[in-house]
């Protein structure tokens, strides 16, 4: 790239080996992923138009896999159950593949460290599975994120989860913290206590994966029957409309920087200044705390 150039992307800032390389060229490179959830940035908010996507597809994806209808079905020859879905993080793709799965005629149940989250599930027709939590736990995972809960928790959040994932016909595990691995939700020997039949769609495979077992991008089937998928970038296996969506998020913000008198980085702009990582042959990321 020319030096000084401008770069806006989705640039995986946490892990991202080339932020000094970038500073060396004074890029002034923007990472979509770190705009704040605001009203004024929701039109360019990449994670939501492509979370949207992955939620969906990840359903989709199951349906490939799981070896039985997912709606009721009473025939003549007899009646078919459906298929039980579990969603882990209700975020916008676990919303999302809850409406999808619900679409399609299963039972759905979800979970989701952030209590705030049981009245959005339980508007689209599906149970919240919900661990007890103390005043302070509440308090401290009610934001727009989750965050990083204690062992106790973990423990109770474990045993809860345990025991609906042993149920389920089909999980769809979405749970991510910006800058961590993803949270651990399954353990390998709740994975070898499932039906068999049963799928798992990992939804956080790159990063680490919510389940012991998941190979990233990877799809393997276990010992007793199920089949795991950790397979990357749903989003890219809708391509057409994943792509729409996201050049329109970049129109958007590059709106932010094209001003009648030409092209201009104001770094008094919040959104401008929480996704500049790059600028001026300087590393912004992460900001300066205090």
């Amino acid at each position: 790239m020319k030096d000084g150039a401008t770069l806006i992307s989705m640039m995986n800032p946490y892990a991202n080996p080339n932020l000094g390389a970038m500073a060396a060229k004074q890029l002034s490179a923007f990472a979509m992923e770190l705009l704040p959830r605001t009203t004024r940035a929701q039109s360019m908010y990449v994670l939501s138009s492509q979370n949207n996507i992955a939620g969906y597809r990840a359903v989709l994806l199951a349906t490939q896999y799981y070896p039985h209808f997912m709606p009721m079905l009473m025939t003549a020859a007899g009646t078919v159950k459906p298929a039980r879905v579990l969603i882990l993080g209700v975020g916008v793709a676990g919303l999302q593949a809850i409406a999808t799965a619900k679409r399609l005629g299963a039972v759905v149940e979800a979970f989701d460290v952030r209590s705030s989250t049981k009245e959005q599930v339980e508007s689209l027709g599906a149970k919240f599975v919900e661990v007890p939590m103390s005043d302070e736990e509440k308090t401290a995972n009610d934001g727009v994120y989750a965050k990083e809960m204690s062992d106790d928790y973990k423990r109770r959040q474990g045993e809860l989860v345990a025991k609906h994932a042993r149920q389920a016909d089909i999980i769809i595990t979405t749970a991510l913290i910006p800058g961590r691995p993803a949270p651990r939700l399954l353990n390998a020997d709740v994975v070898l206590e499932m039906k068999p039949g049963s799928v798992i769609i990992d939804m956080a495979s790159e990063s680490g994966g919510n389940c012991e077992l998941t190979q990233s991008g990877e799809v393997l089937r276990t010992e007793n029957g199920v089949t795991l998928v950790g397979t990357h970038n749903l989003p890219g296996l809708l391509a057409a409309d994943a792509s729409s969506l996201y050049s329109r998020n970049l129109l958007t913000f590059l709106g932010l920087m094209l001003k009648s008198d030409g092209f201009t980085i104001d770094l008094e702009d919040d959104l401008l200044a929480a996704t500049l990582i790059t600028h001026a042959g300087s590393v912004r990321f992460p900001p300066a705390k205090g």
